[in-house]
């Protein structure tokens, strides 16, 4: 089973930074559009972010101008740098290889004060 590893997660106050990390293997970070998801308690599983092989971005109404995702072909790394983060941002951050079944096991991010 392929392994997608996040890292940068953790508790940050309301207007903080962070930035999300996600390492996974030359083949699957070469071929695959990858994707941050958030899920908050009771919540349904949303898309934040997405890049394309070719960087292409795309973002969630809820994020844009605050998050941005990017992606270092040298290290096979995607990162999710978010600023001006607010409390409705506190959530299980995921890190997915679109179109298939390959997920990170996820970093949590707390914004509270």
């Amino acid at each position: 089973q392929e392994q997608l590893v996040e890292s940068g997660g953790g508790l940050v106050q309301p207007g903080g930074s962070l930035r999300l990390s996600c390492a996974a293997s030359l083949w699957v970070f070469s071929i695959f559009d990858m994707e941050w998801y958030r899920q908050a308690p009771g919540k349904q599983r949303e898309l934040v972010a997405s890049i394309t092989t070719s960087g292409t971005t795309n973002y969630a109404d809820s994020v844009k101008d605050r998050f941005t995702i990017s992606r270092d072909n040298t290290n096979n790394t995607v990162y999710l740098q978010m600023n001006s983060l607010k409390p409705e941002d506190t959530a299980v951050y995921l890190c997915h290889a679109a179109r298939t079944t390959y997920w990170g096991q996820g970093t949590q991010v707390t914004v509270s004060s």
